[in-house]
């Protein structure tokens, strides 16, 4: 009885012992597979369902309030399983360099890029290139190997703002002395507004009497180069303002206002709120409306097509140029000329801007006179 026990009690262990193997090797073989998913293509894994979204700035307040939020809702919209891998390089190219290497080791393929400094950015997109990535140039045309291109006609948006300085001025402008305060060296789209301007203006008033580029965008800078051309040419040498962005607009108006002077004609650019509200005012006498929803929305799409490898051919009806190619797919969309006159036309009708936050008690007034509830 002993023995037979024994051997009963050796049977059961062995048993024990079988199973215990057999669900080791279940697990080992399950789990093998998932390891090399995890192990071997660990990159490629984490971004074939991302696509980056790198912005320049956040001074503009167009960047984190409208670009961002409308290009992540229409992504999300076409892919429920795409994910946004967001960066704003707070006007650092180094940071933006960072940021968008990041992206690449990580195995993002489809990049939204809005160079901070077009001019240093050929290396890096060009290496990433290399490894697969497309770069989709967003609102500034980046160099190097880009793939797609959406923005505005850069160059059209400054003879806008050079028929607005002419209109403000009108039977002045052949003998207006013109102050031009230009937009960022570094970006690539500034010198298209700067050139864009020259050809309406040259020849047309009497001179360019001061002209300066602002880096950055620098709204300091743009009122102290202010302070220096009214220095430089006395409160009677000026007879208009061209500032390449709002932002700049702002600052010029303050220097204007604190050496004295009045109705000097000053133009911008982005149909920012305090813009649109110093033309109610009378102290800017136009702004330039860029409608960023169909430029966020294009650049958008043609991010998830790039992603999922479909033709972008419908969406880049033109093409453009930089350093290194002669025809990168674009598309490129017309912005409009805003004044008192049309304001209530044009962004109020686009519900760009509320009309409780552009009617403050103290503009009512201009707002009634508008047309404006």
């Amino acid at each position: 009885m002993k023995a037979m026990k024994a051997m009963s009690a050796a049977n059961v262990t062995n048993a024990t012992m079988r199973r215990r193997v057999i669900i080791s090797a279940v697990a080992l073989s399950l789990a093998a597979p998932l390891a090399a998913c995890g192990s071997d293509h660990p990159a490629a894994d984490q971004g074939k369902d991302t696509i980056g979204l790198l912005l320049p700035e956040s001074k503009s307040t167009r960047y984190e309030n409208f670009d961002r939020r409308i290009i992540t809702s229409r992504i999300a919209s076409l892919c429920l399983e795409c994910k946004v891998a967001y960066s704003n390089a707070e006007s650092s190219p180094d940071t933006q360099r960072a940021q968008f290497e990041a992206l690449v080791d990580k195995g993002v393929k489809v990049i939204i890029l809005d160079p901070v400094d077009a001019q240093t950015d050929k290396s890096w997109v060009d290496a990433a290139a290399k490894k697969g990535v497309q770069v989709v140039a967003y609102d500034r045309l980046a160099e190097g190997d880009v793939k797609a291109y959406v923005s505005y006609d850069n160059e059209k948006i400054g003879r806008l703002q050079g028929e607005g300085i002419l209109t403000a001025l009108g039977s002045r402008a052949a003998s207006a002395n013109v102050v031009m305060l230009n937009g960022s060296p570094t970006d690539p789209n500034a010198p298209s507004f700067k050139k864009g301007a020259h050809a309406v203006l040259d020849g047309k008033v009497r001179k360019i009497a001061f002209e300066k580029d602002i880096p950055e965008w620098s709204e300091e800078t743009a009122k102290k180069e202010m302070t220096n051309a009214i220095n430089a040419l006395g409160p009677r040498g000026i007879d208009a303002v061209y500032s390449a962005n709002d932002g700049m607009a702002g600052s010029i108006a303050e220097a204007l206002k604190s050496a004295g002077l009045k109705d000097i004609p000053l133009g911008g650019q982005d149909a920012e709120l305090p813009a649109l509200q110093r033309l109610l005012d009378g102290t800017q006498s136009f702004t330039i409306y860029k409608e960023v929803r169909p430029e966020a929305q294009t650049a958008a799409e043609i991010a998830y097509r790039l992603l999922r490898g479909q033709s972008i051919t419908t969406l880049t009806p033109t093409t453009a140029k930089n350093s290194s190619a002669s025809a990168i797919p674009a598309k490129l969309f017309n912005a409009k000329l805003v004044t008192k006159e049309n304001l209530k036309d044009t962004v109020v009708s686009d519900g760009v801007v509320r009309t409780d936050l552009l009617c403050t008690p103290d503009l009512a007034a201009e707002c009634k006179s508008a047309g404006i509830k």
